[in-house]
Parts: C-alpha cells; sequence; structure tokens
C-alpha cells in the first residue's frame, strides 16, 4: 500500500572533513515507507562496495511485498549479508568488506526496525529523544547497559569495534544473534532519526535532539544540519542521516518562543489593588501613628509646664 501522502523525509551524507571516499549510504523511499543507512567497513573501495552492494539487494528483495514487515526485512537483509560475502570471496581486494546498517519499514501508524551494528535509529516524541536500538559493540553495549556513560563512549577507543556485520560470513534469516528487529506502534505526531556513527560520535542525544527541535517543516534541512554539526565538530568519519517526520509532527514556529511570552503575558491576572499600593498603605498608616505620638509627647511637655 502506497504512503505517499504520509512520509516526506529528509537525506544528507558526506565524506566529512578528513576523509576522500563515502563508504555510506542513504536511502528514502516515502511513497513505500523504506528507509535505510548503511556505513561500508573494510576500508576505501571495499567498504563502498559492501554498501552499494547491500544497497541493490536490499531494494531489490523488499520489492517483492509480504504480509510480514518483519520477515521481509530479514530476508532482504541477510541475502546482502550472504552476496557481500560471495563477491568478497571471488575477489581478493574485497576480502573482509562488510557493512553495519539501520532499515525503517512504516505501514501506516506501525514501525518496523532491522538493525544490525553500530548505526543508530531515534525516536522523537513530545520533545524526548529516545534510542530504538542497541549497539552490536563492545563500548556500546557497555553504554547501554549503564557502565560507560555517553561521553566516556564517545571518547573510547575500541568506539569503532562492532561484534555484528552484514558480510563478515554467511547467514540464515532466523539466527537470534544477526538481525536485531523491534516492531512498535508508530505516533503520527512522532519523528525518526537513522544515521551511522559518524553523527553519534561527535555529537550527544541532547545536541542531536536540539538541532531536530528546530525543525521547521524542511525534513532536509534538519538532515543538513545535523551533517553540518557533526563536520563542524571536527568529524573524522562519514556521516549520514536519514530524518522522517511523521505526519503530525508539528514543526517549531520561529518565534514561537515570542509568541509563547506574549501568551503568559496576557492572560496573567492583575495585581489585587492591595498588592500594587499596599507599602504605600503602611507607610501612610506608620505616618499617622508616628504624628499621633508626637503630638501626645508634646500636650504631656506643655501639660507638665503649666504645673510647674
Amino acid at each position: 500500500m502506497s504512503t505517499a501522502a504520509r512520509w516526506h523525509s529528509g537525506v544528507s551524507t558526506d565524506a566529512g572533513p578528513t576523509r576522500t571516499n563515502n563508504e555510506d549510504r542513504v536511502y528514502a523511499d516515502d511513497a513505500n515507507g523504506i528507509f535505510l543507512v548503511i556505513d561500508g567497513l573494510g576500508g576505501h573501495a571495499a567498504g563502498e562496495k559492501a554498501a552499494e552492494v547491500a544497497l541493490g539487494v536490499i531494494n531489490r528483495e523488499l520489492g517483492e511485498e509480504t504480509a510480514d514487515p518483519e520477515r521481509r526485512a530479514r530476508r532482504a537483509i541477510t541475502a546482502a549479508n550472504n552476496e557481500i560475502f560471495r563477491l568478497a570471496e571471488q575477489q581478493p581486494e574485497w576480502r573482509g568488506m562488510a557493512c553495519v546498517l539501520t532499515l525503517v519499514l512504516l505501514n501506516g501508524d506501525r514501525l518496523t526496525a532491522a538493525h544490525v551494528g553500530d548505526s543508530r535509529l531515534y525516536l522523537l516524541w513530545s520533545g524526548t529523544l529516545r534510542k530504538l536500538t542497541s549497539d552490536h559493540s563492545p563500548v556500546g553495549e557497555l553504554e547501554d547497559l549503564g557502565q560507560l556513560t555517553e561521553t566516556e563512549a564517545m571518547q573510547h577507543p575500541r568506539r569503532h569495534e562492532v561484534f555484528r556485520d552484514v558480510g563478515s560470513r554467511l547467514r540464515e534469516p532466523d539466527e537470534p544473534d544477526f538481525v536485531e528487529i523491534r516492531s512498535l506502534p508508530f505516533h503520527p505526531a512522532a519523528a525518526l532519526l537513522l544515521c551511522t556513527d559518524g553523527l553519534t560520535d561527535v555529537l550527544t542525544a541532547t545536541e542531536i535532539g536540539e538541532v531536530i527541535n528546530a525543525y521547521d517543516g524542511d525534513p532536509a534541512s534538519v538532515a543538513a544540519s545535523l551533517v553540518k554539526a557533526a563536520n563542524e565538530r571536527g568529524g573524522f568519519d562519514n556521516v549520514s542521516v536519514v530524518f522522517v517526520p511523521g505526519p503530525d509532527f508539528a514543526p517549531v514556529p520561529r518565534d514561537g518562543a515570542a509568541h509563547a511570552r506574549h501568551a503568559i503575558t496576557r492572560m496573567r491576572p492583575p495585581k489585587p489593588w492591595w498588592r500594587t499600593h499596599g507599602s504605600q498603605i503602611v507607610w501612610l498608616l506608620v505616618g499617622v501613628v508616628l504624628g499621633m505620638m508626637l503630638w501626645w509627647v508634646v500636650e504631656l511637655v506643655r501639660g507638665a509646664g503649666r504645673l510647674c
């Protein structure tokens, strides 16, 4: 079923300030609710080749629709895995090539995410950014368990190691330690972010959320802003994002803060008269009392004088 009226995504990918080639691939099919980020592993041509093969095979396999999105995703990623492995066996220069990826299928109000490696899927709803995928890496696992802080994980020397990938050996679709699947409702007022680790290695979740919360109705602008922010932070890796706002994900007005402030001012009830003029009344009463006391003292002195 086509969902052209529901999805309007933004994508951006860049080699980064220190790389000469881009081993990432991004894909967004708004009409069919298919979104994908791929990060090639193996260096130079091999990483690019793995990502390119994965993109082509997954596209082809997902074209054969079935009633079960989870089954479609597992079969497509497994087919990509086995094709990458087969090609690497045939070409010595491609030996060891693989990739990591995050795939999202949106169908109405249902989200199916299929994930391998350390690329990520985030959900933003009601101003809160939440990571939906687990990092299949030693450092990411420690972070998910709370044994490393986000900053410690970002700075860890082993942060690029992964223990799951697509392509390093032959796989079956239902292997328990291969494709991680999550299926959950997707609220139309929420938004999704798929990204490679070139983004999350340099920007915290809070910083990513701030960029998304500045959404002005143009998904491509959010995607480009995230990539730009990563590069300006001194990112050393390829960086890629796919941003998918739900149909009711509300843009933030550029003067929204001013509007809110003015609304609060208009709605604030007037202060009661006694709060506005209370201090003046108190000082007036003090003056009256002091005047009466002074008059009384003077009269006492005068009376004493007459008695003498």
